[in-house]
């Protein structure tokens, strides 16, 4: 085996496995950290810059330790006053409807959809005013009122027939009680 030192390269499709044919590649964490300077900046401007980040970045890890501190003092104060996560999603939702029905697009679409019920209304009264008319029409006519006479005549014969059975001189009537029918149908 190499020495103990040895840099194993990751991407390698033989990472990970040892061989005689891997090689000493020297170490240096420095190297890999730094990189070349920017051209047009000097070793001090560039030492003032990464201190600014270092900062900076410090900064950003103390904001996030803060917000997470509110976030969790908020959530302790809302749990103490009974506001749970559904009604905050509720006040979320009725805030956006309340914005929806506020929008140009909502109105527009509003007004649009109440036109249309109008003239759907007018053309469906229309249509009822028509029929009624043509139905009226229709009872008027020669046809109709042949056609109703003949049913007329239809119905008084078999109604008359009923009411003559009643009678208690009729040879199948029985006082008070109706006829019994025998008939299969």
């Amino acid at each position: 085996m190499e020495s103990a030192s040895q840099d194993i390269n990751l991407n390698s499709p033989n990472k990970g496995l040892l061989s005689d044919t891997m090689t000493d590649v020297p170490v240096d964490n420095t190297a890999s950290a730094r990189t070349s300077a920017p051209e047009g900046l000097t070793e001090a401007e560039e030492e003032e810059l990464r201190s600014e980040l270092a900062k900076v970045e410090e900064e950003i890890g103390t904001l996030r330790q803060v917000l997470a501190a509110k976030e969790k003092h908020c959530g302790e104060l809302k749990r103490k006053l009974g506001l749970t996560t559904f009604d905050g999603l509720k006040q979320n939702l009725s805030k956006s409807w309340h914005d929806v029905q506020g929008s140009n697009a909502y109105k527009k679409t509003q007004e649009t959809l109440s036109q249309a019920g109008q003239k759907t209304s007018a053309a469906l009264s229309n249509v009822g005013s028509v029929i009624s008319r043509k139905l009226g029409d229709m009872r008027n006519s020669t046809t109709f009122k042949s056609f109703e006479d003949r049913v007329g005549t239809i119905k008084s014969k078999v109604v008359g027939g009923r009411e003559n059975s009643t009678d208690p001189q009729s040879p199948t009537g029985s006082g008070d009680k109706p006829p019994q029918d025998n008939a299969p149908f």
